[in-house]
């Protein structure tokens, strides 16, 4: 990738270096720096010293890490400060924004060293006071963050997911609680039980256990309602979204803007009421029946939807990513068999893999199969669910895994699909 930043050029592409681009190098690609030497390349930078040619003095950034929340919670931090009056940017899964702009589609969660750099520097040209970004386990993992000075790091919580890449979950809990090791001020979920970080200019936030943001009630009627206390003082919220993980959500995006700028909890709450979640997180498609589609792609995270539902018959469809942790999928089939009156499993994103098998290894924990369809055709699934929905009042049809993704994966093409689209089709 190839990027200006004060007139200097930078590559991390061998290729691409010269006698006026400078090569940055670092772990993933050192064994290039002769390839870029032979190019006429005489200025080679290890990627922990690219900050050295960047002044980010004037931009405050914050970075949220987590399996579950990232996204909505940078996207409540990014709404909440941009009603404040601040200007502001976002990075992360949804793409890259400037003061409500959408600037680029997204890509990785975490874009690589040179263009986090990139979009930094383009935030603080455009006289952003904040740049808000999703940091995911491979970007700490792979250092793709190196080099950048965090106003604040936010943490949501840790459960499986990505043992795919880390291999094994004590590896991915170290990854993600490595980002907490330094003194800078940190936010921390305090109800997660494998969380470790340097207490060091730590803050917290939760509902169970005490910490500097305590959840003491809340209720759930046309949306929330949500009491906190911080430091004695009470304060409350309320927003139009759903489930309890929201309320950790939007806690941890209250707190960071109440940790990086001057702005009362009174002011913050007020800004939180106009910020209405992120398309595809707990998303209503429908009323009548009642529909709501969700990202949720792991066992917890499926867990938490669920359970926001308890008091509904939940109809739900899903199924599982191809080319990813295997033995998650039975994880997925058990949740669904102890929550839902009626099971779905369709395809997700198949990549090289058998669809069929993966529902195979989804249903082999789905003991009553009274209750279970098996529908390979996601679009097919989603139309059945709703055909089901529709016969009970008292239903709730809960579509997970893609939220607002606009394809499936098959191979190594990408065919277009939306669930959403699908809903408003044969409602």
């Amino acid at each position: 990738m190839l990027i200006t930043i004060n007139n200097k050029k930078f590559t991390d592409n061998s290729k691409e270096a010269n006698s006026e681009v400078a090569f940055v190098y670092s772990s993933q690609n050192e064994k290039f720096c002769d390839d870029a030497k032979a190019n006429n390349c005489v200025d080679l930078i290890p990627s922990r010293k690219l900050k050295d040619y960047v002044d980010f003095s004037s931009i405050k950034i914050i970075g949220i890490t987590g399996t579950n929340g990232k996204t909505t919670t940078a996207a409540a931090i990014y709404s909440i400060l941009l009603d404040l009056g601040y200007k502001v940017a976002l990075q992360g899964t949804r793409g890259f924004f400037i003061n409500d702009e959408k600037v680029e589609d997204y890509t990785l969660t975490t874009p690589v060293q040179l263009a986090n750099f990139a979009h930094i520097q383009k935030a603080i040209d455009n006289k952003c006071d904040f740049f808000v970004t999703e940091v995911s386990s491979h970007a700490i993992e792979q250092k793709r963050i190196e080099g950048i000075e965090f106003e604040l790091k936010v943490h949501t919580n840790i459960t499986r997911d990505h043992l795919d890449y880390h291999k094994t979950i004590e590896e991915y809990i170290n990854v993600k609680n490595s980002f907490f090791n330094d003194d800078s001020k940190k936010l921390i979920n305090k109800d997660d039980k494998v969380v470790k970080f340097n207490t060091k200019n730590a803050y917290t936030y939760s509902l169970e256990n005490p910490s500097t943001y305590k959840v003491t009630a809340y209720s759930f009627k046309n949306g929330m309602h949500v009491m906190f206390s911080n430091i004695e003082k009470m304060n409350a919220f309320s927003s139009s979204m759903m489930g309890i993980f929201n309320i950790y959500n939007l806690m941890a995006a209250i707190a960071s803007v109440h940790l990086t700028t001057n702005k009362t909890l009174d002011e913050i709450c007020e800004a939180v009421e106009n910020f209405a979640g992120v398309s595809g997180r707990m998303e209503i498609v429908s009323v009548d029946p009642l529909i709501i589609i969700d990202f949720a792609h792991t066992p917890d995270g499926m867990k938490e939807v669920y359970e926001s539902f308890n008091h509904k018959d939940i109809i739900t469809v899903f199924g599982a990513g191809g080319d990813r942790d295997k033995e998650k999928r039975p994880l997925m089939g058990k949740l669904a068999a102890n929550f839902a009156k009626h099971i779905i499993v369709t395809s997700d994103n198949p990549r090289f893999e058998d669809p069929d098998l993966i529902i195979e290894d989804i249903c082999k924990a789905i003991p009553n199969k009274d209750n279970l369809t098996i529908e390979v055709n996601r679009k097919e699934a989603i139309k059945k669910g709703i055909d089901l929905a529709k016969q009970n009042k008292n239903s709730v049809l809960l579509i997970l895994g893609k939220g607002d993704e606009p394809y499936q994966i098959i191979y190594d093409k990408k065919l277009p699909l939306v669930d959403k689209d699908e809903v408003l089709k044969h409602i």
